[in-house]
């Protein structure tokens, strides 16, 4: 085989890698379509629970199915971030693409893992927020600029106090 025909070759396999992975992007979107809208984004977001996240959006994936990645509403979609945690939610503000909103109510947990959606940054470089859309439980990963954040969003989310008003009382009384 001479020098043409093995680049023409190459080009080929090229070719059919890409239609490959296209075609099970396609799939995978068609598998997914069941899942709900995004919830909208409220208009008043409430006091801040934590500081704001900066970094990058890593993706979000089936619960506990760390590789498994949701890619309808643009939810596989890699992004620099600013994620921020209020009385209302997590607010997940994505460059280039659609902004992600998880109302709190449908919050479950927050823990550090070290890998999701394909990306491996190793013990505890990982925020992963487990959620609820619809019937499904799903996981997000945030890599935090600064990492010594995570323990704040962890425990404003696994163990949350009540509000206060501006007069002292719990928005319960």
């Amino acid at each position: 085989m001479n020098r043409p025909e093995l680049v023409g070759l190459l080009v080929v396999l090229f070719a059919l890698a890409v239609a490959g992975i296209r075609l099970g992007w396609r799939n995978r979107c068609a598998r997914q379509e069941a899942l709900p809208e995004l919830p909208k984004l409220p208009t008043d977001l409430g006091v801040p629970r934590a500081p704001d996240l900066t970094g990058l959006y890593v993706g979000t994936t089936v619960a506990a199915e760390w590789q498994n990645r949701i890619v309808v509403h643009s939810l596989g979609q890699r992004s620099d971030s600013v994620a921020r945690l209020t009385e209302a939610g997590v607010l997940i503000e994505r460059q280039g693409t659609r902004s992600i909103f998880i109302p709190a109510t449908q919050l479950v947990d927050a823990r550090l893992e070290p890998a999701l959606a394909g990306k491996v940054v190793g013990k505890g470089g990982l925020l992963v927020l487990r959620w609820r859309l619809g019937e499904a439980e799903l996981d997000t990963g945030l890599r935090a600029d600064d990492r010594t954040l995570y323990p704040a969003w962890a425990n404003a989310i696994n163990f949350p106090t009540p509000t206060t008003t501006d007069r002292g009382r719990t928005k319960d009384e």
